[in-house]
């Protein structure tokens, strides 16, 4: 009895064994439809919805990013030499205001509208000099003068000597004195900085106007227009357009690499600006003066290179300001004959020469002046078709 009862069991047991893979089988086998059907559901509900949720996770990533690096760069980033000091006593940036011995300015300027004029001064054309200063400081510009002759003394007489920055260093032309005065925190205040030559006519030109138009048109980069009858004109692209505010490009007949049309997108037929009178952004000139080489003398090269500081596209943030314009004598200074001394008296005849030519150059014509070898506009002709659009 107990043999039969033990192997009954062992039979009832085995039953089991044998159907429970089977079953087993079925099951996997039911489950797989299901698991593909979801499968399916999941990717095609990711091809629809993950990509707002990606770009979500992205930003939320850069914005965590961005917000732990500035908490990083705060303890971090701070100019070289202050890492010491405690964080409120840091002045990272200055300006140029001058300052009474004691108490406080008798006027403020307001922050907001403030811009630098700088000029080459020479105390042979104080005739000149004198109705620049006098036209920017009436419109509220911070005004510095480069001596590079080195007289300043013989600038006392005029009224507003005393409200202009003086900075004497003999024969060094001003792209010298721009590179180790005016460092971009030092005139950081300032929302356009001018680096102008001496022998400009500004008559027909009114500086608050002229800044009104570079803003409206986004000029991160540009130069007034030059009057084509009274200047002495080196490059095309300069002449003053009579039907137009502003111009970017010009227009020049020639062959293939040697003319401009509305296919150029390089300098000089678009994005470019002469030297003799700058005026840059802030950001622009941020860019600009870590380009001035401390070697630089009479800026060529510099001149193709802006359009790297023009705070993108060059074509469309550099230009030349038509209705604000100005006058280009073409006077030798800095480099030229000590004892020949030229007043503007003196080319009262010349002015109302059409140019119709540039003029030759002659080994007593100003350095600062000399036309640049690479490439010389020749004919500027006063026809606006042929000139700017």
């Amino acid at each position: 009895m107990v043999w039969r009862v033990t192997r009954k069991m062992k039979i009832l047991n085995y039953v089991p064994l044998m159907v429970e893979p089977t079953i087993r089988r079925s099951c996997f086998c039911s489950l797989v439809p299901t698991v593909l059907f979801i499968s399916l559901v999941v990717f095609l509900g990711s091809t629809v919805i993950a990509p707002d949720y990606k770009e979500k996770l992205l930003r939320w990533g850069l914005t965590n990013s961005m917000q732990s690096s500035s908490a990083s760069c705060k303890s971090q980033c701070r100019p070289y030499g202050s890492e010491v000091l405690p964080k409120g006593i840091v002045a990272s940036t200055s300006n140029l205001d001058m300052r009474p011995l004691w108490g406080s300015p008798k006027k403020k300027r307001e922050k907001s509208s403030r811009s630098l004029f700088t000029l080459a001064a020479g105390i042979k054309q104080k005739e000149l000099v004198n109705k620049m200063v006098k036209k920017f400081l009436s419109k509220n510009f911070v005004v510095m003068l480069f001596h590079y002759d080195g007289i300043v003394d013989a600038w006392r007489g005029f009224e507003w000597s005393n409200q202009v920055i003086h900075i004497s260093a003999a024969n060094q032309t001003k792209w010298w004195f721009a590179k180790r005065f005016l460092h971009p925190d030092v005139v950081a205040e300032y929302k356009y900085i001018f680096l102008w030559d001496e022998d400009l006519g500004v008559e027909y030109f009114r500086p608050d106007r002229y800044l009104s138009i570079v803003e409206t048109e986004g000029l991160e980069i540009s130069q007034p227009a030059l009057d084509p009858r009274k200047s002495e004109v080196h490059h095309l692209i300069t002449v003053r357009g009579r039907r137009s505010t502003v111009h970017r490009r010009t227009y020049k007949p020639g062959g293939v690499g040697k003319g401009c049309d509305n296919n150029s997108t390089a300098p000089p037929c678009t994005g470019w600006v002469e030297m003799m009178a700058p005026v840059f952004s802030r950001a622009a000139w941020r860019c600009a003066w870590y380009m001035i080489q401390n070697d630089l003398i009479h800026a060529w090269g510099l001149d193709m290179q802006l359009g790297y500081c023009a705070q993108g596209d060059r074509m469309e943030n550099i230009g030349v300001v038509d209705a604000e314009y100005i006058v280009h004598y073409g006077f030798p200074t800095l480099g030229s004959n000590k004892n020949k001394v030229i007043s503007p008296r003196q080319t009262q005849a010349s002015e109302t020469q059409n140019v119709q030519s540039l003029r030759s150059q002659t080994s007593s014509k100003s350095q600062s002046h000399a036309i640049d070898p690479r490439f010389e506009h020749k004919n500027v002709k006063n026809n606006d078709n042929e000139q700017n659009i």
